[in-house]
């Protein structure tokens, strides 16, 4: 039997993508679901989908709305925090208003959200947090003003929750996946090397769920240019060559 099953998970920006997915495979191995994000529509549609799930909209910028789907999710087992917000913004185009709305969503939203949780677990000895990061969050990249800021926040939120959690019964983890094909990806127009479709990057999160790892970044090799280059490559030339 696998270990998910009779468990309850909370997926948040379960809506779309790989929070979908996540869900999709959760439910599949026995996790009785809880399915979170704006869309109400598509979290329906999602949990109608599902054997044993439900969905909560969530407006993770909304204080009120936050506290109201901790309550209503209760003490779940699991939380997957997935949310993601992007748009392509160099420095020169740009968008104020819309970069503090990526920040606010994608770090801001899980400061609202895990710090509502997290206690909650550390309480009763046990749970597990799962954050999506990005590879883009290990060093700066041209285009991606605000969205690898807000990536690179949530690594560092994760490393700090396992460290204040160690030997509390609760588990955190961390994915940092490269590029999954989504909407958000369509924005681009540029290569994107190893492009992973929904599915197989939840695997990769499964997979490291099933683990007592702390961490996953893939797929390898892409992954590595982002983890040793941070050790091995000068920054002038890890720019030119993820500007090629």
């Amino acid at each position: 039997m696998s270990g998910f099953a009779g468990q309850t998970w909370w997926i948040v920006g379960a809506s779309d993508g790989l929070g979908a997915e996540i869900a999709r495979a959760l439910s599949r191995e026995g996790a009785t679901l809880i399915l979170s994000a704006r869309s109400a529509d598509k979290l329906n549609a999602l949990a109608d989908e599902l054997d044993d799930a439900h969905a909560l909209p969530v407006d993770v910028t909304d204080t009120e709305s936050v506290e109201a789907g901790v309550e209503i999710a209760g003490d779940a087992d699991g939380v997957v925090w997935t949310v993601g917000r992007y748009e392509p913004m160099s420095a020169g185009s740009w968008d104020a208003e819309e970069g503090t709305a990526i920040v606010d969503v994608n770090f801001m939203g899980a400061m609202r959200l895990l710090g509502r949780v997290v206690p909650r677990m550390v309480r009763r000895g046990r749970g597990h947090v799962v954050l999506v990061g990005s590879l883009s969050g290990y060093r700066g990249i041209s285009g991606t003003v605000a969205y690898g800021a807000s990536k690179a926040a949530i690594m560092s939120l994760a490393e700090t929750l396992r460290a204040d959690t160690d030997g509390s019964g609760v588990k955190v983890q961390l994915a940092n996946p490269g590029f999954i094909r989504t909407r958000l990806t369509e924005k681009n127009d540029f290569r994107m090397p190893q492009i992973m479709e929904p599915e197989e990057a939840a695997g990769h999160v499964m997979a490291l769920m099933r683990t007592d790892r702390f961490k996953a970044d893939f797929p390898k090799p892409f992954a590595w240019l982002f983890t040793w280059g941070r050790l091995l490559l000068p920054l002038s030339l890890f720019h030119r060559i993820t500007t090629r």
